[in-house]
């Protein structure tokens, strides 16, 4: 089945070797502000052309990407590529927002992105496509294809107190039970598998106090989902956007996808053909491998702080991704 609508990729980059950037950033923060950022949140891999390179590939059916950075351009960049749009933060990003060091506000204002489609993916610079795939992976009957897994939330986990700020959104927004019953077929399917299903049906008592699981990949959207969630919970967006740095009282775009989910406009679809890592030292061989095999379909390689030979780590993986793709993409001049 093909789409007949337009689907557009957003992908977001820092290079934070950029000496401007590391400017402004030590300009603003301060310790009692929020919470800094790691070198593993900001340093360069070098590979972002490796997933131009995969998207043209294997995607080639994108109506147009649109790269999102605070100002830098690749040097190796064609910026007269047909299907580019570059977008620096202040082309989108209202005014009182910025400047800002926080992802949280880049990617909740995402719809105010000129020419933007109304069904668009958004990707992190770590997450990649890794063999061919159709428009369906991503949208499917006019819908974003997604997972609905319940799940406990531990706030100690990473990115736990953010999914805590932004299920509670949705919480006061919905009855999850109710949500549940009016698109049963979407939340057990056997396009899950026993697991996912035997845990939905396993914590259906407790839906109206937990989660839902957050599969790290490249996330479908509706860009008028968006549009709903500025009208109705302005103030809660607001105030995260109004962040320079990351809070503990911030929500993410999260909060999106899962009033997607609990609105029933999605489309389900198994996540095993995805994966994401954090890497270090130790695993970049494994990592690598799956890349050259093309294992998956959508996987993100998540940077850490245990990685210790950082230079050889990034060699290993852009190796891998070198055997993946060799052939220049026209998003390279």
């Amino acid at each position: 089945m093909q789409e007949n609508y337009p689907i557009d990729f957003v992908v977001t980059w820092l290079d934070g070797n950029d000496p401007a950037w590391q400017d402004e950033y030590k300009k603003y923060y301060k310790d009692e502000k929020g919470i800094d950022m790691s070198i593993a949140r900001t340093r360069d891999w070098d590979n972002l052309h490796y997933w131009f390179r995969c998207v043209e590939k294997f995607a080639p059916w994108v109506r147009k990407i649109h790269l999102v950075t605070w100002g830098h351009i690749p040097k190796w960049l064609n910026i007269n590529a047909p299907k580019l749009n570059i977008v620096k933060h202040s082309d989108f990003i209202p005014a009182e927002y910025l400047p800002s060091f926080s992802t949280f506000p880049n990617t909740l204002n995402l719809h105010r992105i000129k020419d933007l489609a109304e069904h668009f993916v958004l990707f992190d610079d770590d997450m990649f496509i890794g063999k061919p795939c159709k428009p369906t992976r991503f949208f499917k009957h006019d819908k974003p294809v997604d997972y609905a897994q319940f799940t406990p939330i531990n706030p100690q986990l990473p990115f736990g107190h953010y999914v805590l700020n932004s299920i509670a959104v949705l919480h006061k927004r919905y009855n999850f039970t109710t949500a549940v019953k009016q698109n049963f077929s979407k939340w057990f399917t056997y396009k899950y598998g026993f697991a996912t299903n035997f845990k939905n049906l396993f914590l259906l008592p407790y839906i109206n106090s937990v989660g839902l699981r957050n599969p790290h990949v490249s996330m479908s959207f509706l860009k008028s989902t968006f549009n709903t969630l500025w009208r109705e919970e302005f103030e809660t967006l607001d105030s995260t956007c109004k962040n320079r740095f990351r809070s503990y009282s911030d929500i993410m775009q999260w909060v999106v996808r899962y009033e997607q989910i609990l609105q029933g406009n999605f489309e389900p679809h198994s996540i095993s053909d995805t994966t994401s890592d954090w890497i270090s030292d130790k695993d970049a061989k494994k990592i690598a491998h799956y890349i050259e095999k093309q294992k998956y379909t959508l996987f993100c390689i998540n940077d850490s702080n245990d990685i210790v030979n950082f230079e050889k780590t990034k060699a290993t993986i852009n190796a891998a991704f070198e055997k993946l793709v060799p052939e220049k993409s026209s998003f390279e001049m």
